[in-house]
């Protein structure tokens, strides 16, 4: 026997994956070894018979084929932008809002911050004073945004005057608000003068001006601008920078003809492609958009256990599956783990908010973050993580998406098609990556960072797929 040669004996240890022992994992880390420390853990005990009675349904896997497939083929299209009263059907004082159904009661700080800046938007309050006074006497109607066809970022507030994004796939319609940009904005749950004056800026000038572009260009295709996003290192939910500058590069031209027509003043336009320029997020809106587009077209197949909504109300985490219609199961949300700006830390974060997960919901996201590795600089955690966490999401989802794909990892799909049941069954919930809102209302961001939904959403809908499961 020989022996082994003196540079293999000096190499550090290789990389050790640890799975659902923490303990072990600082052991290792101790000692110098690298780790990659996986949070599983075995599936509730209380859950098992639910989850033979679902995995025994002979409907499963035809059922989640099918909710892929239809997503899958979804051709997402940007068509217009309109006023919200004329989208989403809202009633005198009624708002939507991000997440599962709540009421002011119950709502969260960032939450409240929205309504009160909402209501000072409209008119409909003079002071913040009164415009929570209004709401706490039940003055104001709250609906989720995913019953309206809507999305909506963090706190997710839209009212009647707000322009939104209209993107359709055949005539399936979705909605989203235009995005103001970061820190102080009333998605956030700041409530301030030069919130509201913004808000008035993008109804007057940037929602007509965007309009005016659009009907000159004609719908712009978005799942071809999200496939080569995500090919440039984009995400799609916290990173948009490369599919940003896509829309301007789509949209400049007829936006400065729309000025030779006398359509638009020139110093409007310029206004817009500097708040454009500026605001690196400003496609997330419409990814967002996208993927309830997505996201809907696997709804409503009995027997499915694909998730087609994850959203957060501030107060809430809630999920909705395929196979049991506009059923939401709900349960505490967490705060995000992550980076906070300065000043900040977590005793002023909120729990997780926003309707954003149905970037996460789609395939993009969290789940796309191996081809956009400069995400953990604003999420936190390192280059290698972005892989880690994207190649386990392959582990809790039916497929991979046709056209949306991941050159580093040899131009595989992202992973998509949520299963309720392999989340259950492994213990591994989706992974999330977030901005964070302060829980004061009217304090604005206060970070980002990574969240994982509760497992009990998924415990929740398993059985009630039970419940409704045919014997094999």
């Amino acid at each position: 026997m020989t022996a082994a040669p003196l540079d293999r004996l000096l190499a550090p240890p290789p990389a050790v994956v640890t799975v659902g022992a923490p303990p072990f994992d600082d052991a290792l880390a101790a000692q110098g070894v690298d780790t990659v420390p996986v949070d599983w853990r075995p599936p509730p005990a209380a859950s098992a018979e639910a989850v033979r009675a679902v995995a025994a349904d002979p409907r499963l896997v035809e059922a989640n084929r099918t909710a892929v497939e239809r997503m899958g083929a979804v051709r997402p299209r940007l068509v217009d932008v309109r006023p919200a009263a004329d989208l989403v059907g809202l009633g005198r004082h009624e708002l939507l809002h991000a997440g599962p159904p709540i009421a002011w009661a119950d709502a969260s700080g960032p939450l409240r911050g929205a309504v009160v800046g909402a209501c000072l938007y409209e008119g409909w309050a003079d002071t913040p004073e009164e415009a929570e006074a209004l709401a706490a006497a039940g003055g104001i109607e709250l609906s989720p945004c995913h019953d309206r066809h809507a999305v909506g970022p963090m706190a997710g507030v839209v009212s009647p005057s707000m322009p939104m994004w209209v993107l359709d796939d055949g005539g399936r319609p979705a909605y989203s608000t235009l995005n103001e940009g970061l820190g102080k904005v009333l998605r956030y749950g700041a409530f301030g003068d030069a919130v509201v004056e913004r808000l008035r800026w993008m109804e007057r000038v940037l929602g007509p001006c965007l309009a005016a572009a659009l009907q000159r260009h004609g719908p712009v295709d978005v799942g071809a601008l999200i496939a080569s996003m995500v090919a440039m290192g984009d995400e799609g939910h916290n990173r948009n920078r490369a599919g940003t500058s896509l829309l301007v590069r789509a949209l400049a031209p007829d936006l400065v003809r729309t000025i030779e027509v006398g359509l638009r003043r020139a110093d409007d336009v310029a206004d817009v492609l500097a708040f454009v320029d500026g605001n690196d997020h400003f496609l997330l809106n419409v990814v967002m958009a996208a993927g309830k587009l997505v996201a809907d077209a696997g709804a409503g197949v009995p027997g499915s256990s694909v998730v087609v909504t994850m959203a957060r109300n501030g107060t809430e985490f809630g999920i909705r599956v395929s196979g049991t219609g506009d059923r939401w199961y709900t349960a505490p949300a967490a705060v995000p783990d992550g980076l906070y700006l300065g000043g900040y830390g977590p005793d002023d974060a909120n729990p997780d908010i926003g309707d954003s997960a149905i970037t996460e919901t789609v395939g993009l996201g969290g789940f796309a973050m191996a081809g956009a590795p400069a995400i953990v600089g604003l999420v936190g955690g390192e280059v290698d993580d972005a892989r880690t966490w994207t190649e386990l999401m392959y582990q809790v989802t039916v497929a991979e998406h046709p056209t949306w794909t991941l050159p580093v990892l040899g131009f595989r799909g992202v992973p998509f098609g949520i299963d309720a049941l392999a989340v259950v069954r492994t213990g591994i919930p989706p992974i999330i990556n977030t901005g964070m809102a302060g829980r004061v209302a009217g304090t604005g961001q206060v970070g980002a960072g990574l969240v994982r939904p509760p497992l009990a959403c998924f415990t929740a809908a398993i059985e009630a797929l039970a419940g409704e499961a045919e014997a094999p």
